[in-house]
């Protein structure tokens, strides 16, 4: 039976998403500028300040759409290894100018929400340029002065927590310029599962425009640089596909490794158990899905990872404590749940099924002493009851319904709909403070306002926890993350139409117990500067990681909390840690959380915390908001006189949008769909790199051959010198 008119959520009429601008990146988004592209940017701006956003037009920088596919060739590799509970990744990407201009590329690629960008190598022809950190405006002079000189240079900046850019200058005409960075990042664990994610694609980001009110909230909603998007109907000829990537993984998490899956693409395995060589199955994939690896211990799941790195700092040490994972036996209160739905464009296509599916799931797990409500947004919101209401079958039935009636459309207003849901927990229930309330956020999380999303949640004082599911191949995990932190809950990723079960039915499990609330961690026989600063509820099978600073390695860190009102408490002698070189890095990149997590909340001041972050990310030699690594070549190449042109090449949309609902079905007029005329000319030239030269794979491979034959000519350079 449909639903009533009166419960209809209001949808948009036409695909232009009104009221918006959408920022596109991707790890081979590139841009390539040039000097003569004054005019078309300046009439650019005149369109957009006759038609601005209150004028309800699609605002995208450069084409929006892909008409044809551009001359630029790129390709990526990235080399992967784990050791213990920190992956080391390095990204390499081999772009190609085949035109006879010079040009200076452009790029943005995602990156972990949680990763630490330290290394950047630029390789010209034999040359090896190791790139350094500075200021981020010092960087940006440095590498300014080297591109109007003629030299080549490469720029690493953040844009975002989970998204860089980089900018490579004076690529000459026919010249391969491989671009090699390294970040690390931990391993999560999760109910006895171990889980690497490297992130591939990064979709298009909403901005609100009532964010647009002040120069500096347009320069950050500016700072995802937009780049055309490819139809997918345009490159479902092209070999290898669009933005063509390689993967190669080492696993050795320090023991006997089952059940290793890879979730969306499929690879070849070989090894032993306790050191995996996993490859993709094939030897490229397109750049439009993130890429998930899961294992777990052949053993029994360890409770405890305890590593530790001494540098010439101090001591760092990371411990990961996991509270019990049995709480059949305790008491589950009655909860109040607000179940929050996007229904926004981004959202179409297979995105919107599984949010579906996750939500009608969850409802059918709702207990007679249960409230709840059901809220959906685009840029429109509609609260399914005006508060929260007793979880009888009739109302089920109406919100089941009601999910069931969701069509993708229109702009992520996602920050009225967050603000409605924290109102309405404690309304249904009376505010009884026994009864637990709980939020459950459906979303992709492709928007631009993050800070307004976490001010919100810590406004809320903890009354609510916030539970975040994020929705499609590509979701914003550092929004997601973040969201689940500050409002004492978890992230989890939906990530295909047939794992909503398996992933929910986790979550709908923690949700029904009770967590390990009033947590507190001590230090006896020596001191540590621990991160995270605030220590959120942790819930069964789901560890607290914590990561410390210390002058030197002593003592027992003990953790102790209640479950169900009873006590708990788990005790770690520090001394019994096992080494690893990678704790530091993390330690200044959960350091630099906190510090963004003050300033999102209104705890830090702007200035204060750029000068915090600097300093940490300068003494640790990471990207970050205020620093960036630059690598100059100190030889000119370009010729005087010569000038850059301009060339943009087309990302992907992430796997599972809906090209059509997201752009319109006219927004590629001239896109052949037969597979004739300019589809065959594409296919021609598609992204690999030209036939006489060396493969994609061919280049990657001997530029990461000079590169370490680069660092040991480096490290023998430096040993006589210390002789």
């Amino acid at each position: 039976m449909p639903l009533s008119p009166a419960f209809r959520p209001p949808l948009l009429r036409g695909a232009l998403i009104p009221a918006v601008v959408l920022a596109l990146g991707a790890p081979v988004a590139i841009a390539v500028h040039a000097t003569t592209a004054v005019a078309d940017e300046a009439a650019s701006e005149d369109a957009a300040s006759e038609d601005g956003p209150a004028a309800g037009t699609l605002m995208l920088r450069g084409k929006g759409v892909a008409q044809s596919l551009p001359a630029v060739r790129l390709g990526t590799d990235m080399d992967v290894t784990v050791t213990g509970q920190v992956a080391r990744v390095r990204v390499t990407q081999a772009f190609r100018n085949t035109s006879d201009k010079w040009m200076e590329a452009s790029y943005l690629y995602p990156l972990p929400q949680d990763g630490a960008v330290d290394s950047l190598k630029m390789v010209v022809g034999q040359r090896v340029i190791v790139g350094h950190i500075e200021p981020r405006e010092k960087a940006r002079q440095t590498y300014e002065a080297a591109k109007a000189s003629g030299r080549k240079a490469g720029l690493v900046e953040q844009q975002r927590p989970n998204m860089f850019s980089t900018l490579v200058a004076n690529v000459g005409p026919g010249e391969t310029v491989l671009i090699s960075i390294e970040y690390q990042a931990p391993v999560t664990q999760a109910n006895g599962t171990f889980s690497l994610r490297l992130p591939l694609v990064v979709g298009p980001r909403y901005t609100p425009p009532h964010t647009l009110t002040s120069a500096a909230a347009v320069e950050d909603a500016d700072a995802v640089t937009a780049a055309p998007v490819l139809d997918p109907r345009l490159g479902a000829g092209l070999k290898g596909g669009l933005n063509p990537t390689s993967i190669s993984v080492r696993l050795a998490p320090g023991f006997g490794v089952a059940n290793l899956v890879s979730r969306y693409h499929k690879i070849n395995v070989a090894g032993p158990t306790d050191n995996r060589a996993v490859s993709l199955a094939d030897a490229t994939v397109p750049a439009n899905r993130d890429f998930v690896l899961e294992w777990r211990s052949a053993s029994a799941d360890p409770t405890l990872g305890l590593f530790a790195q001494h540098t010439d700092k101090g001591d760092y040490v990371m411990a990961s404590v996991t509270p019990p994972a049995n709480l059949d036996g305790l008491p589950r209160p009655p909860r109040e749940m607000v179940f929050v739905i996007d229904n926004s464009g981004s959202m179409g296509g297979d995105s919107m099924d599984e949010a579906k599916a996750s939500l009608i799931h969850a409802l059918g797990t709702l207990r007679p002493q249960d409230h709840f409500n059901v809220i959906r947004f685009d840029d429109t919101m509609t609260r399914l009851f005006e508060h929260s209401v007793a979880a009888t079958p009739d109302q089920v039935a109406l919100a089941t319904r009601f999910a069931e009636s969701l069509e993708a459309q229109g702009g992520t207003e996602m920050l009225p709909a967050l603000k409605s849901a924290l109102e309405d927990a404690g309304t249904g229930g009376g505010n009884d403070p026994d009864i637990l309330r709980q939020i459950v956020f459906l979303t992709d999380g492709e928007i631009s306002n993050e800070r307004e999303m976490m001010a919100a949640i810590g406004a809320d004082g903890g009354r609510s926890h916030v539970f975040m599911v994020g929705i499609g191949s590509a979701p914003n995990d550092f929004l997601m993350e973040r969201m689940s932190t500050i409002g004492g809950g978890v992230y989890t990723h939906v990530g295909a139409p047939g794992e909503v079960a398996a992933k929910m039915m986790p979550l709908l499990d923690v949700l029904s117990h009770p967590a390990v609330r009033d947590l507190s961690v001590r230090v006896e026989g020596g001191s540590l500067d621990l991160t995270p600063s605030r220590l959120p509820d942790v819930y069964a099978g789901r560890p607290l990681v914590l990561v410390g600073r210390t002058d030197k390695l002593a003592g027992t860190l003990t953790v102790s909390g209640k479950i169900g009102g009873k006590p708990w408490e788990q005790r770690v002698d520090l001394a019994s840690a096992l080494p690893s070189p990678a704790i530091e890095k993390l330690w200044a990149h959960r350091r630099i959380t906190d510090v963004e997590a003050d300033r999102a909340l209104g705890k830090l001041e702007d200035d204060r915390a750029d000068a915090e972050v600097e300093r940490i990310g300068m003494e640790s030699g990471i990207v970050t908001s205020r620093t960036s690594l630059v690598a100059v070549d100190e030889t000119p190449t370009r010729p005087a006189g010569a000038r850059l042109t301009r060339e943009e090449l087309p990302i992907n949309l992430p796997a599972g949008w809906d090209f059509d609902t997201l752009f319109g079905q006219d927004a590629v007029q001239q896109a052949p769909k037969d597979g004739s005329g300019d589809l065959a000319a594409m296919q021609a030239q598609a992204l690999e790199l030209p036939q006489t030269a060396t493969g994609f794979l061919g280049l990657v491979g001997k530029g990461l051959a000079l590169l370490l034959a680069g660092m040991t000519g480096l490290a023998l350079l430096l040993r006589r010198r210390a002789a």
